[in-house]
């Protein structure tokens, strides 16, 4: 169970491991993919860009790792309000291999008051990803509370299988706040959906304070891969080096 693992031994296999660059090229995607195997087990998945996708899944199978999600992006960054075009692209997402889509909800209807258009997104994305992991981008550093609970709800109703807080392009990413308005509203779901909290997120001393939040709202033992991750890419590494030096001083503890 979750709550028997010591926190930090948790966070590899919450995250899913990011690159989402403008200057992405084939090996760096390849070399993600090899940082995937590290010795103290795998992300939840891997997020990539949609030219990516065929490549990540053969690499990740090659190495091994046929248990490790690829996901990637729709409707990115910009959140378009064009339902016809977000389904399109989610289909597309799907037939090239990928098992989660993180679509991004049009956030700037609902600060505009148009929650219809914020809705039929929303529905589209997820008839389009019927049979796969459909991630809602709400952007949350952009909206008021009040937004963010109207978004959690539509976004919920749509039938999400995860909120996730930011694209980690615009000026505001992630925060405590916004993750613990969200948290709460799956908490009080009907089913078990989960939260995704990304952008801006590096070191592990965040990662860990967002972590004990959602154990905090959710109930310890309840959180895992289902119902919380973490998006990020330089996390990654640094827990990585985190576990290594802890693994590294119990060793040595052990010698004497």
């Amino acid at each position: 169970m979750p709550s028997a693992q010591e926190p930090l031994q948790r966070l590899p296999g919450l995250i899913d491991l990011t690159s989402l660059n403008e200057d992405d090229t084939p090996d760096r995607i390849e070399a993600l993919c090899r940082l995937a195997a590290g010795p103290f087990g795998p992300p939840a998945a891997l997020c990539v860009y949609p030219e990516y996708v065929l490549l990540a899944r053969r690499t990740l199978d090659a190495l091994g790792l046929n248990t490790v999600a690829v996901a990637s992006v729709a409707n990115f960054p910009d959140g378009g309000a064009d339902a016809d075009r977000v389904a399109r692209a989610c289909r597309r997402l799907r037939a090239a291999g990928a098992d989660e889509v993180d679509v991004v909800l049009p956030y700037r209807s609902l600060q505009a008051g148009e929650v219809g258009a914020f809705r039929r997104v929303a529905d589209a994305a997820r008839a389009a990803t019927a049979d796969g992991v459909l991630k809602c981008i709400l952007e949350t550093g952009l909206l008021s509370e009040a937004q963010i609970d109207q978004a959690c709800s539509i976004a919920l109703d749509a039938g999400a299988d995860f909120l996730k807080t930011s694209t980690g392009k615009a000026s505001a990413h992630a925060s405590p706040q916004a993750a613990e308005r969200m948290l709460l509203a799956v908490r009080d779901c009907d089913r078990a959906p989960g939260v995704k909290v990304a952008g801006g997120i590096r070191s592990v001393e965040q990662a860990l304070g967002y972590l004990a939040q959602a154990d905090r709202v959710l109930g310890v033992g309840q959180v895992d891969a289902r119902r919380f991750r973490l998006g990020a890419s330089a996390l990654f590494d640094a827990v990585l080096a985190e576990l290594g030096g802890v693994h590294a001083s119990i060793v040595g503890q052990e010698a004497y």
